[in-house]
């Protein structure tokens, strides 16, 4: 399989670090007493340091994308403006709150009168489906940030991209915002691509929704942040059911579907945990050098309890008995791993004849439904803000990133080119497996974590 390095290199042109523009910005930008970013400036990545060493030597300048900001001359003229919003995929903290800042920056700076919200995802695009839109202003979301979920409901599966595109042309939308992660802006990509063959000049800006945070270049998404800190009240009463019995297993499965980056931070959040397991990790179930052995040496060595974190996508090859399905977004929908472990380490130490009690956790549904907290509330509204400037300037075909302190402007093409993933060599997972300890409970310095090292 190609590397994401071996995938750019291959294709430059495909996956190039620079923004579409609809066109010449000449219509003065009605913000005032405002900084207004140049349109030459651009942040250096910063994020994937080895990574980054290749692509700029491959490259011969350090890679780099557009600030994103306001602009002092934009493309759109915001007397003539129509907006839509399309909340995609599945609930994550903070959708309410991307909604609310977007229809805020569209209406204090810009005085956008005429603003949609999409029902149900791009199906409220497909006229099939009957589903009436939203008219949204500041009164309409002026509360919806202290409620979780989407105000506009969401939804999975692939739409027509054509059926879309004619639904916006026949609305005479020209802003459409896409809040979604990596299938959903995959979507917003089709769609500006669709746009710009018929040469429709419709700013296509996506806003990363990503609970997993699995997206490449975006930093952080927003949800993550909330994510991480609602697992740590499930993670301390897992830990108290765990030490409340003799041998007590506290078994907690996180959101994770191919990235554990919820799963590792929660334990380094939460260092009450002894077994982190994420998907990125090849470990074994059973030998000598597998988890329930490597239980069993942690009792063995005194312990009375353990903590267990699992990430919802780790260890799928290990339950080979069930039938591959698909959700209607064409993903393939994971095996419970948190309910077969429950049953596997209840059986191998029930014909060991030792004693040990699992309690299990599966809070998923209840982290996504939350309102985002803090920072990452902060984070959606910067987020928001700045796909409104990108759009009114007539960028299209982008996702809003952010690097360090400041908001970028990155081709929905790069941030989808394929998962980002945690890696077993890097100081975070390094950090997570001196926070649990679990490499000695495995086996030691050749089964680091349960993964088998050279």
């Amino acid at each position: 399989m190609m590397s994401l390095l071996e995938k750019i290199a291959a294709d430059p042109t495909a996956f190039s670090m620079d923004v579409d523009r609809l066109g010449p910005c000449k219509i003065d930008s009605p913000i005032r007493s405002r900084d207004f970013i140049g349109d030459d400036e651009r942040i250096l990545i910063t994020e994937n340091l080895p990574f980054l060493k290749e692509l700029t030597a491959k490259m011969g300048q350090e890679p780099s994308f557009e600030r994103a900001g306001p602009r002092r001359k934009i493309f759109h003229d915001p007397a003539w403006s129509r907006v839509a919003i399309v909340t995609a995929g599945g609930l994550c903290p903070g959708l309410n709150h991307v909604i609310k800042a977007l229809v805020e920056i569209l209406s204090f700076d810009y005085n956008i009168q005429t603003i949609y919200g999409i029902r149900y995802g791009y199906a409220g695009l497909v006229p099939k489906y009957g589903y009436e839109p939203l008219m949204l202003d500041p009164d309409t979301v002026d509360t919806i940030h202290e409620r979780g979920g989407t105000m506009l409901g969401s939804a999975r599966g692939q739409q027509e991209t054509g059926v879309i595109v004619d639904t916006l042309a026949r609305m005479n939308i020209n802003l459409l915002f896409c809040v979604g992660g990596d299938g959903s802006l995959r979507c917003a990509h089709d769609i500006a691509t669709e746009c710009k063959k018929r040469k429709l000049a419709i700013s296509v800006v996506g806003i990363p929704k990503t609970i997993d945070n699995d997206l490449h270049f975006v930093g952080r998404s927003f949800g993550f942040e909330t994510a991480v800190g609602e697992a740590t009240p499930i993670i301390r009463a897992a830990h108290m059911e765990a030490k409340g019995t003799f041998n007590g297993i506290g078994l907690v499965k996180l959101m994770g579907r191919d990235s554990g980056f919820i799963a590792a931070y929660a334990a380094l959040a939460n260092p009450v945990v002894n077994f982190c397991l994420i998907p990125e990790l090849d470990f074994e179930l059973e030998g000598a050098h597998g988890l329930l052995a490597a239980l069993e040496r942690r009792f063995e060595s005194g312990k009375d309890h353990a903590v267990v974190v699992v990430a919802e996508g780790a260890g799928q090859r290990l339950i080979a008995d069930e039938p591959e399905r698909k959700d209607a977004s064409g993903n393939i929908l994971k095996k419970d791993i948190g309910e077969f472990l429950r049953v596997k380490i209840t059986e191998y130490f029930k014909k060991a004849g030792k004693t040990a009690s699992v309690k299990y956790f599966d809070p998923s549904y209840t982290i996504r439904s939350v309102p985002a907290k803090g920072t990452d509330a902060i984070r959606c509204y910067l987020l928001a803000r700045n796909a409104v400037h990108a759009a009114m300037a007539g960028r299209t075909d982008c996702v809003i990133g952010n690097q360090d302190d400041y908001y970028t402007l990155v081709p929905i093409r790069m941030a989808t080119i394929e998962r980002q993933k945690v890696n077993l060599n890097s100081d975070l997972w390094r950090a997570v497996l001196d926070a649990t300890g679990q490499a000695v409970y495995f086996g030691g310095k050749k089964h680091q974590g349960g993964m088998v090292m050279p």
